[in-house]
């Protein structure tokens, strides 16, 4: 079972990656003291109303994803985080044209898992295979203020050479890190 936000988010992420998505968005906002709100929209293949039902049932797979598995656990387990914790969960999507899933965590109840390292689930995500832009929208938002960034994948790969090396990728985690400092 995913532990963290964190393992949600390379989870969802890789479904979009393996959804061929060209492009994919991830909004990460942190409302201090109430709320985490999670979007993810891509424009891989996207589903159609059936499968859109489907995805939420834990005996459903494609059976593509995972040829040999039986069972597709991601986006229950998500469900139910959510459900527990009091947020909110919803996945849109269109066939040929891409999905946008949206959910939050309700930071005052005690069944909200930790975020986990947000930067790293992203890092980990720039690194998949394929040939995908990812960008990284990150704010912090505290009485009304928001503080915030936005990072693409090919910035930072066109910055680092990559990142197929262990110095790149700690590189780019770094770089994130700081920009979090920002935030606070």
């Amino acid at each position: 079972m995913h532990a963290e936000i964190a393992d949600f988010l390379v989870d969802c992420l890789q479904n979009s990656v393996e959804a061929n998505a060209k492009y994919i968005i991830l909004d990460y906002f942190y409302f201090v003291d109430d709320r985490i709100e999670v979007a993810i929209i891509d424009n891989g293949k996207g589903m159609d109303s059936e499968i859109l039902k489907k995805i939420q049932d834990p005996f459903y797979t494609d059976g593509t994803k995972h040829v040999r598995r039986k069972v597709g656990l991601g986006i229950p387990f998500l469900i139910q985080a959510v459900n527990l914790s009091g947020g909110h969960f919803s996945v849109e999507s269109q066939k040929g044209k891409g999905t946008e899933l949206r959910f939050s965590f309700d930071l005052k109840n005690i069944d909200t898992p930790p975020e986990g390292d947000v930067n790293g689930a992203v890092v980990q995500t720039m690194m998949f295979d394929g040939d995908f832009e990812l960008e990284f929208n990150k704010k912090r938002i505290e009485n009304g203020i928001e503080k915030g960034y936005t990072i693409k994948k090919t910035e930072l790969t066109d910055a680092l050479g990559g990142l197929s090396d262990a110095s790149s990728i700690k590189l780019a985690k770094t770089f994130l890190d700081s920009q979090d400092e920002d935030l606070i």
